[in-house]
């Protein structure tokens, strides 16, 4: 049996989940959720590290600039939701630390502003890359300059159950061909910029402070806490929480969220504050949103299908994406430019590659839909803050090319990636504000619709996938939707 960083001893899936009560079922929750939301005026900002995080929501807003005045338009009605991707995973941590302090003022004084509740949540990845521990003090340090009060404690969510990760027994699992697999032991791991040893999430929180906060100062909401004791005991323990203590959150299902959401609004009814550290599934759950079905073609095109091709931009290194490009390749209707990395870091050789790929792309679009990708060989620095510097030159380098193409006017663009997909946005195609129509499949590869961006791309959707998510078909099936205008791909499984 594995054991933990810290010193916990990992159980198997099947253990964790033998020791949990069978799931407590509220079939009004979702329902209380929005009720108490209407009656309290409460909004909910999300500050996501990439733009990925919007997968399991839909007809909210996104704003893909750090701009005070777009974050009040997104979130002036009452129980309004508002995505706000900051990109600082691509950051490093200081960086990362200084935005989320510089969007959380903005938020905090907007709230002061609204005379209403306004939740926060620093929405970041499935299996546990970022900047945990920064980006959390940074937004409560931001809270006690506005308001001169911080958070009592953070609730650390990480579940995406879609994507196939979930907490049972404060271990973290991500489903890897077809088995759950400790966080800890998977390829995400592994990042060359944040990676870890810990699957258990009170060892996790340990390790990613680098031992500054003590294992008795994080605290874990079980399974059998949340389905045996319901919103009121889930209520009572929040209340005893304090100092900004993290709480790890098991949660296999949105029921068990739903629930510890309804004690966490009764927590806050009686004076308590807490931040959220959160994978997407949270998210949903905290808005009291209902699913959604795949979109439809026409709800992806809902004037019809037009003329011309679109762009495919990758930029992920995880493996999976690798090889859903290789798929992709072999259905044989994308046009492939590769971007050569080494020739992107050379600062002599780089704008003569980035001229011709260009040239190529927008010659390109007029006959067919393009796929744009990065080496896939890795290229890692000496350390995490080089690695990063690498990743942002050749992300500016693909946002110039796309950047450049827009005068071919691409019917739809498809970013794979998180931080490809925020760089993409922004720089390329002049995003600043947008909504999440929804998801191609349940809770994975979210469409947004420009609203405010370059005028070629207003209206046209705007593809965002994960790197780390889907099947290995996943990428050729997206493109089969949006680039073919018929829904004939199956959901990834």
């Amino acid at each position: 049996m594995p054991t933990a960083a810290a010193g916990h001893v990992l159980p198997t899936p099947d253990a964790a989940l033998a020791d949990a009560p069978d799931p407590l079922v509220l079939s009004d929750a979702r329902e209380r959720i929005r009720a108490s939301h209407a009656a309290t005026g409460r909004r909910i900002a999300v500050l996501d590290d990439d733009p990925t995080g919007s997968q399991t929501v839909h007809d909210v807003s996104v704003v893909m600039v750090l701009d005070a005045g777009e974050y009040a338009a997104a979130l002036a009605e009452p129980g309004s939701t508002c995505f706000i991707p900051t990109n600082s995973r691509s950051l490093p941590e200081a960086a990362a630390a200084e935005v989320n302090h510089t969007a959380g003022q903005a938020l905090f004084e907007l709230e002061q502003r609204l005379q209403a509740p306004l939740d926060v949540v620093s929405r970041s990845d499935s299996t546990l890359r970022g900047h945990v521990v920064a980006e959390v003090r940074a937004l409560d340090a931001a809270r006690r300059e506005v308001t001169g009060r911080g958070y009592d404690g953070v609730l650390l969510a990480p579940s995406y159950f879609e994507a196939g990760r979930c907490t049972a027994g404060d271990v973290h699992w991500a489903r890897v061909a077809g088995q759950l697999v400790p966080a800890g032991e998977t390829e995400f791991a592994r990042d060359a910029t944040f990676g870890y040893t810990s699957s258990n999430l009170r060892d996790f929180v340990v390790e990613r402070s680098g031992g500054q906060i003590g294992l008795d100062d994080v605290h874990s909401l079980s399974l059998a806490d949340i389905r045996r004791g319901g919103p009121d005991y889930v209520r009572d323990l929040l209340t005893r929480v304090t100092a900004g203590q993290f709480v790890v959150v098991n949660a296999t299902d949105y029921g068990d969220l739903e629930i510890v959401v309804l004690g966490l609004l009764e927590a806050e009814a009686a004076g308590h504050a807490f931040l959220h550290r959160t994978g997407p599934s949270f998210v949903r759950a905290l808005a009291g949103l209902e699913p959604k079905p795949p979109l439809t073609t026409a709800e992806i095109w809902p004037e019809g299908r037009p003329a011309g091709h679109g762009l495919v931009v990758v930029g992920s290194h995880v493996g999976l994406t690798s090889r859903q490009v290789d798929v992709a390749r072999t259905r044989g209707r994308l046009l492939e430019v590769e971007l050569d990395v080494s020739l992107l870091t050379d600062p002599q050789r780089r704008p003569a590659h980035v001229t011709d790929a260009t040239a190529r792309i927008t010659a390109a679009l007029a006959d067919s839909d393009v796929l744009l990708y990065t080496t896939r060989t890795l290229l890692r620095g000496a350390d995490a803050d080089t690695s990063l510097g690498i990743a942002r030159t050749v992300s500016t380098a693909v946002t110039d090319v796309v950047r450049g193409t827009l005068p071919a006017r691409p019917a739809w663009v498809v970013a794979k990636g998180g931080i490809t997909s925020h760089d993409v946005a922004v720089r390329g195609l002049g995003i600043r504000r947008a909504t999440v129509v929804g998801q191609l499949f349940p809770g994975l590869v979210s469409v947004f619709r420009p609203v405010k961006a370059a005028p070629e791309v207003i209206g046209a959707p705007y593809v965002v996938f994960a790197g780390n998510v889907g099947a290995e078909s996943t990428l050729a099936d997206v493109v089969e939707l949006v680039g073919g205008g018929t829904r004939t791909a199956e959901v990834p499984a």
